[in-house]
C-alpha cells in the first residue's frame, strides 16, 4: 500500500461519494469534475490495492473493504477536524480563564511581571489570581478550583506535578541600628535571642522558619504578626525587631526604610517556588500555554 498517495481531499470525495451512492454526486458535493473524481478514487483504490466501490449503472455501492475504508476515513477527517479547531485558538489569539493560586512570595517577587508579558502575548486571556498559603493552594489544585498553584518546596503535593518555578533566596531583616546590622552574614540560630516579627503560622514562611527552630529545640520569639510582607519591613524599622522576608521582595523597602536585608548561611534559606498542575495534558489550551510561558520563564 502506498499511504502517501492518500490524502484529505480524496478521503473526504470517498466519503460523499459513499453517502452520495454516485460518482457525479459525490464530485458535485466536492466541487470536483466527475473525470477528476473518478481517478482520484481510481487511484485511492491503487493506493490501498482493494476495490472500494462496486460500480453500476445506478450508481456505486461499498465493498467489504469500501466499508472498512469508510469507518476509517470518517474517523481521520474527524481527527483533522478536531486537530484544526484547537490550533485555530492559536492562530486567532487564545481565548479563556485560567485560574491561578499563587503564595505571597510568588506574588510580590515573580508572578507580576511573568503574567504581564503573557497578557501581552494573549489579551483575549482572562487570569482569575488568588493568593492562598502553599497547603491550601495544593488542595485548590487536587479540587479543581485553580488550574495552575504555585507555593514553597517542601509542602505535600501527593498527586500533583510540579516544575521549579524560581529560586527564592530569605534574609534576615533588621533595623539600621540593630546589633546584627553590621554582620555580613548570619546563621538563623544567631537570630532567635531577638524579638520577631512574623506572618500568620500558616503561611509557608512561617511554618519553615518554626520547622526550622524547632529542629534546634528553640522557639521563636514571635512579638508582632501582620500579614504582609509591606508591614513586616515597617514594624521592624519602628522597632528593635527582626524578620526573615525574601530578598527581592524585601529589597525595595530597604531602600526606602532604615533597615539592612543581611544574607542567611543557613541551607534551607534558599528554597524553590514550584509550579503545580493536576496532569498538564488535560488542561486548557490557554492554561497550557501559560504554564509553558512561566516554565520558560523560569528557565530564561
Amino acid at each position: 500500500m502506498n499511504f502517501a498517495r492518500i490524502d484529505l481531499v480524496t478521503l473526504a470525495l470517498f466519503v460523499s461519494v459513499a453517502r452520495q451512492g454516485s460518482i457525479s454526486a459525490g464530485a458535485r458535493q466536492s466541487h470536483l469534475a466527475v473525470g477528476a473524481a473518478s481517478k482520484r478514487i481510481s487511484d485511492l483504490e491503487a493506493a490501498l490495492g482493494t476495490p472500494l466501490l462496486y460500480r453500476n449503472a445506478a450508481g456505486v455501492e461499498l465493498t467489504d473493504a469500501g466499508q472498512a475504508c469508510l469507518v476509517h476515513a470518517l474517523r481521520v477527517l474527524q481527527e483533522v477536524e478536531q486537530m484544526a479547531g484547537a490550533l485555530s485558538d492559536f492562530a486567532q489569539g487564545v481565548r479563556g480563564q485560567v485560574r491561578i493560586a499563587a503564595n505571597t512570595s510568588s506574588l510580590t517577587q515573580f508572578l507580576p511581571e511573568d503574567l504581564a508579558a503573557f497578557m501581552d502575548e494573549h489579551p483575549a486571556v482572562r487570569i482569575d489570581l488568588e493568593e492562598q498559603n502553599s497547603i491550601d493552594i495544593v488542595t485548590a489544585v487536587l479540587e479543581n478550583r485553580a488550574d495552575i498553584g504555585v507555593f514553597a518546596d517542601r509542602t505535600p503535593a501527593d498527586g500533583l506535578t510540579t516544575f521549579p518555578y524560581r529560586l527564592d533566596e530569605l534574609v534576615l531583616i533588621v533595623p539600621q541600628r540593630h546589633p546584627l546590622a553590621s554582620e555580613p552574614q548570619v546563621a538563623f540560630a544567631d537570630t532567635l535571642a531577638y524579638d520577631y516579627v512574623g506572618l500568620p503560622p500558616a503561611t509557608s514562611l512561617a511554618t519553615r522558619l518554626s520547622e526550622e527552630s524547632g529542629r534546634m529545640g528553640r522557639e521563636m520569639r514571635l512579638r508582632i504578626q501582620v500579614r504582609s510582607f509591606d508591614a513586616i519591613c515597617r514594624m521592624v524599622a519602628a522597632t528593635r525587631g527582626v524578620g526573615i522576608l525574601p530578598r527581592i521582595a524585601a529589597e525595595p523597602h530597604a531602600r526606602s526604610m532604615p533597615i539592612r536585608l543581611i544574607p542567611l548561611t543557613d541551607e534551607w534559606a534558599r528554597r524553590w517556588l514550584l509550579l503545580g498542575v493536576r496532569d498538564a495534558d488535560t488542561l486548557t489550551v490557554a492554561a497550557r500555554l501559560l504554564l509553558a510561558h512561566l516554565r520558560d520563564e523560569a528557565e530564561g
